[in-house]
């Protein structure tokens, strides 16, 4: 009897390339004209990206400049979740920015019911914040990957350990 195949279902983000991201736009906000003696600041913590700005304008376009650089890192847009506008002192706004990483529930039980749709002879199985996929055959699998990848689920899927 051959061995099953499996592989997995993850959403994460290479903190890494965030951080690169994060610094990129903090070094164009400080050369660009229009934030030129205004309050601008943008802030990478554990999970979250703090921004700060005079207004809701430059806080936008703040949001923007970071979008631009993290998609030039092939970083998916959907991992940001953008919280809230909040007054700050001195008549200055902030907001924090979350960075999604790992599948919730809801999302795995729409990726399993998804996988089931297809009627392919594959187990399926939430293993905290990711989904495992295992199956007899290879060709099955990378059927699930691409019916998976033609989805929207809300969050960015990759597919690691394919074994």
């Amino acid at each position: 009897m051959a061995k099953d195949s499996s592989f997995d279902i993850v959403s994460q983000v290479d903190m890494q390339e965030m951080s690169n991201a994060v610094n990129q736009t903090e070094k164009e906000i400080s050369q660009r004209y229009d934030f030129r003696g205004s309050i601008a600041s943008i802030e990478l913590e554990d999970k979250a990206i703090k921004i700060a700005a005079e207004d809701d304008y430059k806080l936008n376009a703040i949001i923007d400049i970071l979008r631009a650089r993290m998609a030039k890192r092939g970083l998916s847009l959907r991992s940001l979740e953008l919280g809230k506008i909040e007054d700050a002192a001195k008549g200055s706004v902030r907001q924090m920015l979350t960075i999604k990483q790992g599948i919730s529930k809801e999302n795995a039980k729409k990726i399993i019911a998804a996988i089931k749709a297809t009627k392919l002879k594959v187990n399926t199985q939430m293993q905290g914040e990711q989904v495992r996929v295992s199956g007899a055959k290879k060709d099955d699998l990378q059927a699930v990957i691409q019916t998976l990848k033609s989805g929207d689920f809300g969050i960015d899927l990759q597919f690691i350990n394919m074994r």
